[in-house]
C-alpha cells in the first residue's frame, strides 16, 4: 500500500521565484488583487515575453495562479507556499537570535 504524502512546498522553487526583483514585484503588484499579464508587464522595461517567463516561474513554485477572464488571463496571489518559506526562514532566525543572546551573555561575564 502506497501512503499519499500532502503536497508540501517546494521551498527550492519558492526561494529562486523570489531571487528575482521583477517577480517580488509582480507579486507586491497581485497582492492588492488580481492583475492582467498585460498590467503587471507594464511597469518594468523588459518585453512581454520576459514577465511571461517570470510568471510561468512564479506559477511554477504554486505562487500564482491564473483566471482566464474573456480574453484576458490574470493573475492571483496564492500566498500560502510564502508561508512555508516564512517559516523556515523564522527557524533559522531565532536559532541567530539564541546565538547572539548567548554571545552576548558570553562577553557581558568576561573580567575586564
Amino acid at each position: 500500500m502506497v501512503e499519499q504524502v500532502p503536497n508540501e512546498p517546494d521551498l527550492d522553487a519558492i526561494f529562486q521565484a523570489l531571487a528575482h526583483p521583477i517577480r517580488r514585484a509582480i507579486l507586491e503588484e497581485i497582492a492588492d488583487g488580481p492583475e492582467s499579464v498585460g498590467a503587471l508587464a507594464a511597469p518594468h522595461d523588459v518585453s512581454l515575453a520576459a514577465v511571461s517567463k517570470h510568471l510561468q516561474v512564479l506559477e511554477d513554485a504554486d505562487l500564482i495562479e491564473f483566471e482566464q477572464d474573456g480574453r484576458v488571463r490574470r493573475a492571483h496571489l496564492h500566498a500560502a507556499p510564502l508561508s512555508a518559506a516564512f517559516g523556515w526562514l523564522t527557524r533559522y532566525r531565532v536559532f541567530w537570535e539564541d546565538r547572539f543572546d548567548a554571545l552576548a551573555d558570553h562577553l557581558e561575564n568576561q573580567d575586564p
